[in-house]
């Protein structure tokens, strides 16, 4: 049972900061623009790659 002394204000302490983080992220805007995002996540905005100049003109696909 002593080490309840130690694991409580620990959880707690840790619960606490948790808490604040989340807070500040809500604060600094974090969680303003998800579906933009989500959208630049599976934006295909690279060129296609040219063939390899060693592949035979009919292998290339």
């Amino acid at each position: 049972m002593e080490v309840m002394v130690i694991l409580v204000p620990l959880a707690l302490g840790l619960g606490l900061l948790g808490l604040v983080a989340f807070l500040w992220s809500l604060k600094s805007g974090q969680y303003e623009d998800l579906d933009g995002a989500a959208w630049r996540a599976i934006a295909d905005d690279d060129p296609p790659l040219p063939p390899p100049a060693n592949v035979p003109a009919e292998k290339r696909g």
